[in-house]
C-alpha cells in the first residue's frame, strides 16, 4: 500500500487524481501545513525540501510532485506511453507545469492574494506571464483532444493548477480550447475524488470577503524568503 502525505494544494492534488485514475490502493496522511507539520523531522525524512506531496511505497520514498506521478506511471505502465517519443511528449507538457504553470500561477498567488504590500507591477509581470502560458495551452488544445496523445499524467498536472486560474486573479474564460478540456478532465469520476483528498478545497475567488479570510489565514504559510 503506497502512504500519500498531502494537503489540499494542486500540487497534492496532483498525486491523488493519479493515484484514483491508476487505481492504486492507498493510504492517506494528511499534513497540516498551518501547524508546520511538513517541517516537523519525520516528514524532512521523507521529503528533504518540506513540502507536500510526498508518498512511501514499500519504505521507498519519492517527493516532488512532478517525479511522483513519473514514479507511478512507470510502476503502472498507465497514463505515460512506453515508447520513447511518446514518453518524451508527455513529459515536455509535464515540464510544462512543473517550471511555468505551477511556478507563475504560484507568484501571482503570492502577489495577487498573500503579499501584505501591493505591488502592481509583481501582480502585472506574473497575471501577463500566467496569460501567456494559457494561450500556449489554448493554442495547443485547438488541434489536440489532450496535451500529449492519450489521457496522461501531463493532463493532471496542467489541470491541477489552472483549474484555480481565478484565484490567481486571471480569468480563464477567454482561452475557450482550455475550457474544453477542463470540462472533459471535471467529469472523470477519478479526478472529482482526487481533489477531494485529503478534503475539497474549492477557492472562494469570487467572494471578496471570503477571500480575504482564506488569504489571511494561509499567509501564515507562504514562505516570505525565510530559510
Amino acid at each position: 500500500m503506497i502512504d500519500l502525505y498531502t494537503a489540499a494544494t494542486p500540487n497534492g492534488y496532483k498525486v491523488s487524481v493519479a493515484l484514483e485514475e491508476m487505481k492504486l490502493p492507498y493510504r492517506v496522511h494528511a499534513v497540516n501545513l498551518m501547524s508546520g507539520e511538513q517541517k516537523t523531522p519525520e516528514f524532512l525524512a521523507i521529503n528533504p525540501n518540506g513540502r507536500i506531496p510526498a508518498i512511501v511505497d514499500d519504505g521507498f520514498a519519492v517527493f516532488e510532485s512532478g517525479a511522483i506521478l513519473i514514479y507511478l506511471a512507470e510502476k503502472t505502465g498507465l497514463l505515460m506511453p512506453s515508447d520513447v517519443q511518446g514518453r518524451s511528449r508527455v513529459i515536455q507538457w509535464l515540464m510544462f507545469q512543473m517550471g511555468g504553470i505551477g511556478p507563475m500561477m504560484g507568484q501571482a498567488n503570492v502577489f495577487y492574494r498573500y503579499f501584505p504590500e501591493r505591488i502592481q507591477p509583481a501582480i502585472d509581470r506574473y497575471h501577463g506571464e500566467v496569460k501567456r502560458l494559457f494561450g500556449v495551452l489554448d493554442r495547443h488544445l485547438a488541434d489536440n483532444e489532450w496535451l500529449a496523445g492519450d489521457y496522461s499524467i501531463a493532463d493532471i498536472a496542467n489541470w491541477c493548477w489552472t483549474r484555480t486560474a481565478r484565484w490567481s486573479g486571471v480569468d480563464p474564460e477567454p482561452f475557450e480550447n482550455m475550457a474544453r478540456w477542463h470540462r472533459a478532465i471535471a467529469e472523470r469520476p477519478a479526478a472529482v475524488r482526487g481533489i477531494a483528498v485529503p478534503q475539497s478545497a474549492e477557492l472562494p475567488a469570487k467572494d471578496e470577503e471570503a477571500a480575504k479570510k482564506f488569504a489571511d489565514n494561509a499567509r501564515t504559510i507562504v514562505e516570505m524568503g525565510k530559510p
